[in-house]
């Protein structure tokens, strides 16, 4: 069972101005939790013990918030202070603070309920029992409240594609488990992680698992104010 994790926590949040001009995405509240505790209570739940936290954009914000609460968890900082480095680079930044073991990846914008355990466990087996270096948990974007979603990949036997970037029916929720060595040919510090995702779709090495959990995503200041009235 995989027992690290890394939340990605150093984004602008711009689309959701004039909310995050002072406070940064992770910590908007969402019921009674913030993005970041509720990202969090879900690892610990899903067995997680250890957590590494980028963070840029009002940085000492989220290091306050995590200083001020408990979370029964061993959580590291990885402070990207010169600029942000993306999610890609912002990931390889911060391996070294990881054994040489797959872990998960997971944005705090989604709301991540108990529903989601079930396809970790199952993506835990998936990755494990087939070696696989890079599995994706995605969701049809008709599960999604956000219905301005085009769709990132399709999926076929959980084989993740893009090639031809129209009819994409299928959304990236925000969770991943991937293996420290995709980014050994990586010389590059700030790029997305789409550039890991290209490359193994060229090689047929990209997979995914399929979530049947209604997808509530924070994309924007109008779908914010709608998943209020909704939790």
């Amino acid at each position: 069972m995989i027992k690290e994790a890394m939340i990605l926590a150093a984004g602008f949040g711009e689309r959701l101005h004039p909310l995050t001009k002072d406070c940064p995405k992770p910590l908007l509240e969402i019921g009674e939790e913030t993005l970041l505790s509720n990202t969090l209570r879900f690892l610990k739940e899903g067995g997680i013990n250890k957590v590494v936290i980028n963070v840029h954009y009002l940085g000492e914000k989220i290091i306050d918030y995590l200083k001020n609460n408990k979370f029964d968890l061993n959580i590291n900082i990885v402070q990207e202070k010169e600029k942000i480095l993306d999610t890609g680079g912002g990931i390889l930044n911060a391996i070294q603070h990881f054994s040489n073991e797959a872990f998960l990846v997971i944005n705090p914008d989604t709301i991540w309920s108990s529903h989601y355990l079930e396809d970790v466990k199952l993506m835990q087996r998936v990755f494990f029992e087939n070696k696989k270096k890079c599995l994706l948990l995605v969701t049809n974007k008709e599960k999604s409240f956000d219905r301005t979603f085009k769709g990132d990949f399709n999926l076929k036997e959980n084989l993740i594609d893009r090639k031809k970037k129209e009819n994409l029916n299928y959304i990236y929720t925000g969770l991943q488990i991937i293996e420290p060595k995709v980014f050994s040919n990586i010389n590059e510090k700030v790029f997305s992680i789409n550039k890991i995702w290209d490359q193994l779709i060229a090689s047929n090495e990209l997979y995914g698992i399929e979530s049947n959990t209604d997808f509530l995503h924070v994309s924007t200041l109008d779908i914010y104010k709608g998943l209020l009235k909704k939790i």
